[in-house]
């Protein structure tokens, strides 16, 4: 199994589209909490990508753009090169990308 990244792309407004929904930092962290309970998460790398802050990953930045001009609902969740939830995310599909990529489930 190679490497897995999960890369939340959010700010700490929340989505004008997605009030009452939690922020993205508390996403990133539930989603953090959340896989740790389900997999042996050792080979999982996870990102926090502030939409309203300069990156300086060039890919992270063209991203960045896009979510503002295309006025996308956030968090937005990508598994490696895979985006996965928008907006409020739900588990079963994150799983299923995990499961798809052979991330171990722990025992028990």
């Amino acid at each position: 199994m190679s490497a897995i990244t999960i890369t939340v792309y959010g700010s700490e407004q929340i989505c004008a589209s997605c009030v009452g929904a939690p922020g993205s930092k508390d996403t990133y962290e539930w989603l953090q909490a959340a896989i740790g309970r389900k997999y042996a998460s050792d080979g999982v790398q996870y990102n926090y990508i502030d939409i309203n802050k300069p990156q300086s990953d060039s890919i992270h930045q063209a991203y960045v753009e896009k979510i503002i001009e295309e006025d996308l609902f956030y968090p937005i969740i990508w598994v490696n090169d895979k985006m996965v939830a928008e907006g409020i995310p739900t588990l079963k599909p994150i799983y299923q990308v995990l499961d798809q990529l052979g991330l171990e489930t722990k025992e028990g």
